[in-house]
């Protein structure tokens, strides 16, 4: 059952600049009011701490992401320089039987391993000296068409991960 009750309007207005009942006086006085300026301070002052808040966190993950980045590849610069030795014993074996198909295997298979993580072997050979780069362990007289301190001969690879060096490539520098 539905009860019909009527409501009675007395005025409607469409002129919003008439005021009703003294609002707009109150209005006027409540924005000189002290307590909406202590809470509009209040207001800013705790919008202010919650943007630096968030700035905050912001640059602490920014952070975590940079020393969790860090700290892997400090991890892969590790395990790198223990292969290292591997390589070696791979590039000895091909030099005292470079024609066995075993050792070209395994030779192939230590590139791609090395080439998908990034170590490169460094060119040395006609080459000036680097001391960041190279340790020169031996020097020789220089031959003709040789200019000073060009790198002659190699004694064992250096390796780069990025710009980092794994090894320095032990050498033999002309005077």
């Amino acid at each position: 059952m539905q009860e019909d009750k009527e409501v009675k309007v007395e005025q409607v207005s469409l002129d919003n600049s008439a005021p009703a009942d003294n609002s707009a006086a109150d209005v006027a006085d409540t924005s000189t009011d002290p307590r909406i300026t202590e809470l509009e301070t209040a207001l800013a002052d705790m919008n202010d701490k919650y943007l630096r808040a968030m700035a905050e966190l912001e640059n602490t993950r920014r952070r975590a992401a940079i020393d969790a980045e860090s700290r892997a590849r400090i991890r892969a610069i590790s395990v790198a320089e223990k292969i290292l030795p591997v390589s070696d014993a791979i590039d000895a074996a091909l030099k005292h039987s470079p024609d066995d198909a075993g050792i070209k295997s395994m030779a192939a298979a230590l590139k791609s391993a090395f080439d998908s993580i990034g170590i490169v072997r460094m060119e040395t050979i006609g080459k000036p000296l680097d001391p960041t780069l190279h340790n020169a362990i031996q020097v020789v007289d220089r031959p003709e068409n040789v200019a000073p301190n060009t790198i002659t001969d190699e004694f064992q690879p250096g390796y780069m991960m990025g710009d980092n060096v794994l090894r320095t490539a032990m050498v033999v520098v002309a005077k």
